[in-house]
């Protein structure tokens, strides 16, 4: 490889990296000024909590970085074939935040050792994906970034739903206050009212 094809690929990987570092601070920011119940608390139909958000990530991360490329990870207990479902998704009463916070850095050590030692095309494999199996570095920091940037959105909704808490410091969000908010919403749901009826003969879905 030529040194003009290596600083491409240091570039790239930068770039890639940067990503998923934005994608994981966000993710933990939304865990900021919470109690230890509300952490954990399931938000959706499926159990959906912040905690067990960045208890998965966390996993992911020491999966497709640690043993996909053959480097060493934490073992996890809750990733085995024979662990409960869904084990990896939430914290049990003997997992302090302050554990899964500490797994989640071990996550990054894990990734960003891997990222730096390994070029873009080296090889790995994951067993899971079957004949998609084989893999290279650059294919998984693509789909490890969309994996924790998709878990950062679950994540934000779930916050907001726990106190109101929305946005991040990005200003993709209007700062309007609460009453303003409140106007916007009802604006929204009259909308979605006025067009289930004007479009109800078009789409033909029951209303």
């Amino acid at each position: 490889m030529g040194d003009d094809a290596v600083r491409d690929d240091a570039v790239e990987k930068e770039l890639l990296n940067r990503y998923l570092r934005k994608a994981r601070r966000e993710l933990l920011a939304t865990l900021d000024g919470l109690s230890e119940e509300q952490v954990r608390w399931p938000m959706t139909g499926t159990g959906t909590n912040l905690l067990g958000l960045v208890k998965h990530v966390a996993s992911v991360e020491i999966d497709y970085f640690g043993a996909v490329f053959g480097r060493p990870a934490p073992a996890l207990p809750w990733m085995t074939d024979d662990a409960p479902v869904n084990a990896d998704m939430w914290a049990t009463e003997e997992e302090s935040r302050a554990s899964i916070l500490v797994l989640q850095a071990e996550s990054v050590a894990v990734a960003e050792a891997t990222i730096a030692e390994l070029g873009l095309d080296a090889p790995g494999r994951v067993p899971w994906w079957g004949e998609r199996g084989a893999v290279t570095l650059r294919q998984i920091l693509v789909h490890v970034g969309f994996e924790v940037s998709r878990h950062a959105g679950h994540a934000d909704v779930v916050r907001e739903l726990i106190d109101g808490r929305a946005g991040s410091e990005d200003g993709n969000l209007p700062a309007l206050e609460r009453e303003q908010w409140a106007h916007h919403r009802e604006r929204l749901e009259e909308a979605a009212t006025a067009a289930a009826a004007r479009w109800a003969d078009v789409d033909g879905v029951d209303s």
